[in-house]
């Protein structure tokens, strides 16, 4: 594609003119039809007559509309009036999404001329080396996006409001007086605002604080030290969730009861993948591991259709599992003794009672189970018990004669369920080992069909 026209992009720098370069203001000189990407910018004087921004900014609906306007634009500028001016604040290559589609656009040649970015005076004032202590930067708008899995140092920049200084700390955790420094308790950050300006502030908070005062546009926040990694890859993977659910037709037409096959079908996929899984050659894993990602977007599926109903949203799912473990682990998180495993599962199944104000711990167990299953979920409940009068189970010995002398149904259910709790206090799943057994009977009677 021929290009239309031509763009020149300056960087009008951190601050005021006096760090305008003066390649910069040469261009400025030179060319008469200038465009900003947003009037606010204290050097923005030097600019002289030029058409701002700023209104596409104010229409649009969501931040990710506003640069490919702004690109369309200056195309058409350009191919009216054959090269023209875009300034941006800072340096053109630095956090600017405008001119990162800009270039990439084949309609328009472009030109960048380099200036200081507030990067520069953010490494001088704070006093470091950002290359010798691998610092990151990242964009406040996008945080828990893209600090995937970072430990810090952290830059965040473009923390223009409470509300982006709210995420980036509801990114990492909840963090409250008293939580543990690896938390973010005892961290504390520094904000730097308008730096090179006469107002220039630079000031140290505690984290919780964080979302406590009022950021302008010219605010960047400094992490030292992040100890709570941010979980970006999940937060990525919810927000394509979001996106399918909004743009994909067949995504959008489901419903948590269109979806209940898929969970099901999903979670035998993983039962599968986990039969092939060999611990001691490793073969298997990577299997599992995709099962398991397609078992995750059925979570995530359900949380987001949740999260649209105005109900509840992912951190609400992770808050509430993460207390109800914390609360049934008494002997990991409080001073609670439990010494056997089967001593944890008893103190368990009664604290599930207690914390859903069951009357028994029979209670809640999903009668359209598998019977199988619904009988070792029953035998082991019923070993938590420590009652007077509570029945044991039916003797397998004994079970096998009855059926032998009688062998109708009600007999056979006992030798079933009797096998099901030997199955328990051996330590052994039923369901496990009869899909195994019955399994080895398909492979040989397959070969036997088959003549082989």
């Amino acid at each position: 594609m021929t290009a239309v026209g031509r763009v020149t992009v300056i960087g009008l720098g951190p601050a005021g003119a006096d760090l305008l370069p003066l390649a910069a203001a040469a261009a400025i000189e030179r060319l008469d039809v200038r465009h900003l990407r947003t009037a606010r910018h204290p050097a923005v004087d030097a600019v002289g007559r030029a058409v701002a921004f700023d209104d596409l900014y104010d229409a649009a609906t969501a931040i990710e509309d506003v640069y490919p306007a702004m690109v369309e634009a200056l195309v058409a500028s350009a191919a009216e009036h054959g090269e023209v001016l875009y300034a941006v604040p800072g340096s053109p290559v630095v956090a600017e999404t405008s001119v990162e589609l800009l270039v990439a656009d084949p309609r328009v040649e472009v030109e960048l001329v380099p200036a200081m970015s507030f990067l520069d005076l953010a490494w001088v004032r704070l006093g470091i080396d950002p290359v010798a202590l691998g610092v990151r930067v990242v964009d406040g708008h996008r945080f828990a996006v893209e600090a995937a899995g970072a430990r810090g140092p952290l830059l965040v920049a473009q923390v223009d409001s409470r509300l982006v200084a709210g995420d980036v700390k509801l990114a990492v955790g909840e963090v409250v007086d008293g939580l543990p420094a690896t938390v973010g308790g005892d961290l504390e950050v520094v904000v730097l605002e308008r730096l090179g300006l006469p107002d220039e502030s630079i000031r140290t908070l505690p984290w919780y604080e964080l979302d406590r005062f009022e950021p302008d546009h010219l605010t960047t926040v400094w992490i030292p030290e992040l100890a709570a990694p941010v979980a970006g890859a999940v937060a990525r993977f919810a927000e394509l969730v979001a996106t399918l659910r909004a743009e994909c037709p067949w995504d959008r037409d489901q419903t948590h009861a269109s979806l209940r096959r898929h969970l099901i079908e999903e979670a035998y996929e993983v039962l599968d993948a986990i039969d092939g899984v060999d611990p001691d050659t490793g073969v298997g894993y990577e299997h599992l591991e995709e099962e398991l990602g397609d078992l995750l977007f059925q979570v995530l599926f359900h949380t987001t259709l949740a999260t649209e109903a105005g109900q509840f949203t992912l951190a609400d799912v992770a808050t509430t599992v993460h207390d109800k473990l914390r609360d049934r682990h008494p002997h990991v998180f409080g001073d609670v003794a439990a010494g056997t495993p089967e001593q944890v599962a008893a103190d368990w199944e009664q604290a599930k009672k207690a914390e859903k104000a069951r009357d028994s711990v029979f209670d809640g167990i999903p009668p359209a189970l598998p019977a199988l299953l619904l009988a070792t979920k029953v035998a082991k409940k019923a070993a938590t018990l420590d009652v007077d009068g509570a029945p044991s189970a039916p003797d397998l010995d004994g079970a096998l004669d009855r059926w032998r002398a009688d062998p109708d149904g009600e007999a056979l259910g006992s030798v079933l369920l009797a096998v099901v709790d030997r199955a328990r206090r051996a330590g052994v799943d039923p369901e496990t080992e009869l899909r195994a057994a019955a399994e080895a009977w398909r492979v040989e009677s397959r070969r036997a069909e088959l003549g082989g």
